[in-house]
């Protein structure tokens, strides 16, 4: 392993949700190839690994799915209370064009079969085993220092004929991948004013929901130090 590569708590630390930062020039396929295998190591219930990859570089496929995607940030603002309206205004949220690369995560409630091994009770264990796959995308892709963003303004079922999904495959997750100039020291969210973060130690509770005994947050080094925002 290189010893230049970012430990889990940096990658940890440094990743965010990249929107205007894409240099424009895409990913390389050995790189490429390296975080969708991070991606395919993610834990996921009863070994059922119910996720896929879409790769999507077509430059008029990226284009479609940006005028869809601009089209539902016209409807999510407009439904919008005026301040809120004025706060999102000039948050971008998106960077399919730019990143020159889409990620398109689908999910497969069948793939493992009828009786998938500790999803019997908690039947959403799936999906969340395909987000986990994302999740590890993204730290492999934050250590390689590429830029991952997650679009999640569109119609499903227009994505999912976008890019031929079979009947029962739904999409969980665009991602806009690519390098990108520099990851932002601040999340979008928190620098134009949408939400901040709050500290873990309104998170923890002790013993139940509720219970104290967390009131003061442990030192962290500058390594260790996250933000909880995206």
């Amino acid at each position: 392993m290189s010893e230049d590569r970012l430990s889990v708590y940096e990658a940890i630390r440094l990743r965010r949700d990249v929107r205007a930062e894409f240099t424009g020039a895409p990913v390389d396929e050995a790189t490429l190839w390296r975080i969708l295998d991070a991606a395919h190591r993610a834990p996921s219930v009863g070994n059922s690994q119910p996720w896929d990859f879409v790769v999507v570089r077509d430059p008029a496929t990226l284009r479609r799915f940006a005028e869809h995607v601009a089209d539902k940030r016209v409807e999510f603002h407009d439904a919008l209370p005026p301040e809120r309206a004025a706060t999102f205004q000039p948050i971008k949220i998106e960077g399919i064009v730019e990143s020159g690369t889409g990620i398109v995560v689908s999910y497969d409630h069948d793939r493992g079969g009828p009786q998938v091994l500790g999803r019997a009770t908690v039947p959403e264990t799936g999906v969340y085993s395909a987000v986990l796959a994302i999740q590890n995308l993204w730290l492999a892709a934050t250590a390689e220092g590429i830029g991952v963003g997650w679009v999640s303004f569109y119609d499903p079922a227009f994505l999912a004929d976008l890019v031929g999904l079979p009947p029962g495959i739904r999409p969980v997750a665009w991602l806009c991948v690519g390098p990108v100039h520099e990851f932002q020291t601040v999340p979008d969210l928190e620098r134009f004013g949408w939400r901040t973060g709050r500290p873990l130690s309104e998170a923890v509770h002790r013993e139940t929901f509720g219970g104290t005994g967390f009131s003061d947050e442990p030192p962290m080094s500058a390594a260790t130090d996250a933000t909880t925002a995206p």
